[in-house]
């Protein structure tokens, strides 16, 4: 249970926060506790890209104290791990693209400008490479395709 009051704000802090204004979760930094923080965090690592999740990171861009600081950690953090998360799906894609396609990894790196253990361990998801080296990997696929190598 939340010892957490709004008062002048048109919310009430059992309403789902991706229905919170601004206004309530600054109240919630400044006013509330740790288990009020805590219900944020936990609704931010579920949704680190929605609704709540931008709301709080446009009140985190002027609020300080405590829990702007662990709530600011806490939402970089779950985007990070949710770009993660994207990524390595889309590398393993990008392998199973890569055998239905027929082109080797040797091409395929010398395609893109990498080297062949590298390309091993991004499709092997060992590593996640960054957005731009999965686009790379995208078009020299559907380059190779296209050429009807």
């Amino acid at each position: 249970m939340t010892s957490l009051r709004f008062r002048n704000v048109d919310a009430d802090p059992g309403d789902p926060l991706d229905t919170w204004p601004h206004e309530a979760f600054e109240t919630a930094m400044e006013r509330g506790l740790v288990p009020d923080w805590q219900r944020i965090a936990d609704h931010i690592d579920g949704a680190p890209f929605g609704a709540a999740a931008a709301t709080l990171a446009e009140v985190l861009e002027y609020t300080d104290g405590v829990a702007a600081f662990l709530l600011r950690d806490r939402l970089d953090q779950a985007r990070r791990r949710a770009l993660r998360r994207e990524l390595a799906e889309r590398t393993a894609a990008l392998g199973r693209q890569v055998v239905a396609a027929g082109i080797t990894q040797r091409e395929l790196a010398r395609r893109i400008g990498a080297s062949e253990s590298r390309l091993s361990t991004w499709l092997s998801g060992r590593q996640v490479p960054s957005a731009a080296t999965v686009v790379k990997i995208q078009l020299a696929l559907a380059e190779f395709v296209a050429d009807g190598v």
